[in-house]
């Protein structure tokens, strides 16, 4: 299937066979990162099997490797990220979408590297309570349930830990008697000042609560604030300093919408065209200055590098997206439908319904990989399987 595809010269598989195991003796590692690595540079090749394709014209052969399916690696997330963008077409509403960004502290920074789980948890609780408050409070002029979508991202351009929730939230709300409540503002939907204070006291709370249950370790550099003064001491200077809580203009509409998600929700930390350079020492990758926009490429140390990318693991089974309001799982198909009919509209169509992996970037990205690459006229079938070296589970 790569063979059709456009190739980055470098990939993180490059880096982490060119370092991994020099980044393995300088320090201990987590099982969960040995897997990530194991996983990415297995990907894609004999190790994990695959079987071979046949040109039905001209005969030419090619082998087709599995891929590892980690949700660190950056070859694995355009099929993943099609699905999910197709299911979440069906939940669009014809209104306007609001962006919203949560950004905690680099003060918690490390509490939250050594405690990702339940620090977390902890934030999209914050964030999800915070808003529903909003909604349903009536000087908000909505007074009713909100949904909305949650993405966890950790990092910055140049890979350090950043950790923010990127929220996508309809313009309206679902009142109690099965009505859509418009907002009485279009530039805006909450004040992000009051959110912002909000959401600060209900996960500083929540910290504090799980402080009090022993749920949280500290280790390394946080050792010192398992003191109870010196804790109490963290949480207090947190509560009075400004947290940002940021709102961008409001989508058009739910095209703009999927665009928005399709950029954000299935990114990882780095992508393999971010790669620019591999030397025998180092690695050159680029990125975007926030603040002017600039396009910068930056050269690190090949353990600097692992290093940061690894900040970015995420624990086993932890859920980055996450939805709310009524959005959520278990009465989402009611409130959607109660939504519509009082929008008078239809939903729309799942296009990647029943569709294979090949049916789906043919139909909806337009990339036709069953396609000889030799001939351009024939088309790829499948022959034999390929064994299987290097179990993946």
């Amino acid at each position: 299937m790569t063979d059709t595809l456009s190739r980055p010269k470098w990939e993180m598989a490059d880096v982490l066979r060119k370092f991994g195991d020099s980044y393995q003796k300088s320090r201990h590692v987590p099982f969960k990162h040995l897997k990530v690595v194991r996983n990415i540079v297995n990907c894609r090749t004999a190790m994990l099997g695959g079987h071979m394709e046949q040109c039905d014209s001209c005969d030419f052969e090619r082998p087709v490797y599995n891929s590892c399916r980690d949700r660190h690696c950056p070859k694995c997330q355009t099929m993943t990220k099609e699905k999910w963008l197709e299911a979440r077409r069906a939940d669009l509403l014809p209104v306007e979408y609001f962006h919203q960004v949560f950004t905690v502290p680099h003060d918690l920074n490390g509490l939250i590297l050594t405690n990702k789980k339940v620090m977390l948890d902890l934030l999209f609780k914050a964030a999800s309570k915070t808003l529903l408050q909003f909604g349903e409070d009536p000087r908000s002029r909505l007074g009713g349930k909100i949904g909305f979508t949650l993405i966890l991202h950790t990092w910055n351009q140049q890979l350090f830990d950043h950790f923010h929730l990127h929220c996508v939230i309809p313009a309206g709300a679902l009142s109690a008697d099965g009505n859509w409540i418009h907002p009485k503002n279009s530039g805006f939907l909450f004040s992000v000042l009051a959110m912002a204070k909000v959401f600060r006291g209900k996960y500083l709370d929540l910290i504090e609560r799980a402080y009090h249950r022993g749920e949280l370790i500290f280790v390394g550099k946080q050792s010192h604030i398992k003191n109870p003064v010196l804790f109490k001491s963290l949480l207090d200077g947190l509560r009075i300093k400004k947290w940002v809580v940021y709102s961008k203009a409001p989508f058009g509409g739910p095209h703009q919408v999927l665009d928005y998600l399709g950029r954000y929700t299935h990114r990882i930390a780095i992508s393999n065209n971010r790669i620019s350079d591999i030397t025998e020492s180092s690695v050159s990758f680029k990125y975007r200055n926030r603040s002017t926009n600039e396009a910068k490429t930056s050269t690190v140390s090949g353990q600097e590098f692992l290093r940061r990318f690894m900040l970015h693991v995420l624990p086993s089974g932890f859920v980055r997206i996450r939805h709310y309001g009524f959005l959520a799982g278990r009465n989402k198909r009611k409130c959607l439908e109660q939504c519509r009919a009082s929008l008078n509209a239809k939903a729309p169509e799942n296009r990647a319904k029943n569709l294979n992996a090949v049916e789906i970037l043919k139909q909806i990205i337009g990339i036709d990989v069953s396609k000889c690459p030799k001939c351009k006229k024939g088309k790829m079938n499948q022959q034999g399987l390929i064994k299987q070296y290097f179990d993946s589970s």
